[in-house]
């Protein structure tokens, strides 16, 4: 599905260069649930940036089914992220005046269905994540948790195959981590991706495959438990 070959990201911080990524090489197969963990600045949120085709590397190549992600255009790319990748943030991202229903309707918008269609499919959403009474509820009148399951339910609005996660349960508590996590468990068991970057190590437990990233070096490290 995804592979990085020799990939480097460099940035430019106060006339000196850092590297995020230094020459990384890497696989990621489909159905595979990833988690890739490390401290603060090593580089994770910018691998995940890399793969979602929000940054272009500074060197390398990144590839999607074959194709060069930042060969396209431009428009391909973000027609490939309406269609084919689902995010989720440790910020939740929720549109602070748009209820929870209208929040899942926003890629639904996006992709031009019809307002009756995007109702239907983003209530059904927000029952199966538990919030079918909170519906018309705005960002600030749901807990943290509940926000987070709100934009779970975003995520699955047009069916991705890959689902991209950064630090999905940092601002949870355990009940609400423990909800999230088996969430995306879920996600995974009906065959989509998941690639998460975490420094949680309750989270991390639940991926299949875990990769370590230190100082932009990525390595595959064996899981000390793996979810069932």
């Amino acid at each position: 599905m995804f592979q990085l070959n020799n990939v480097t990201k460099a940035y430019e911080c106060r006339g000196q260069t850092v590297n995020a990524l230094n020459k990384t090489s890497l696989s990621i197969g489909d159905n595979e649930f990833i988690a890739v963990v490390g401290p603060s600045g090593s580089g994770k949120t910018t691998m995940l940036s890399l793969l979602g085709g929000m940054m272009a590397p500074t060197s390398g190549e990144v590839l999607f089914h074959g194709e060069s992600l930042y060969d396209m255009s431009l428009v391909e790319r973000t027609k490939l992220r309406l269609r084919s990748l689902g995010f989720v943030f440790q910020s939740f991202n929720l549109v602070s005046w748009l209820s929870a229903i209208e929040n899942v309707q926003v890629p639904l918008s996006l992709a031009g269905e019809s307002a009756s269609a995007q109702q239907e499919r983003a209530s059904e959403l927000l029952s199966r994540v538990g919030l079918s009474d909170r519906l018309n509820h705005l960002p600030s009148e749901l807990s943290q948790g509940q926000q987070q399951r709100v934009a779970l339910a975003r995520t699955l609005a047009n069916d991705p195959r890959i689902i991209l996660a950064d630090e999905p349960t940092g601002n949870l508590d355990p009940e609400s981590r423990e909800q999230v996590m088996n969430l995306l468990s879920e996600f995974h068991s009906e065959g989509r991706s998941v690639v998460m970057v975490t420094h949680d190590q309750f989270a991390a437990q639940h991926a299949h495959r875990s990769l370590s990233l230190v100082d932009g070096t990525i390595v595959d490290t064996p899981l000390a438990t793996n979810a069932a």
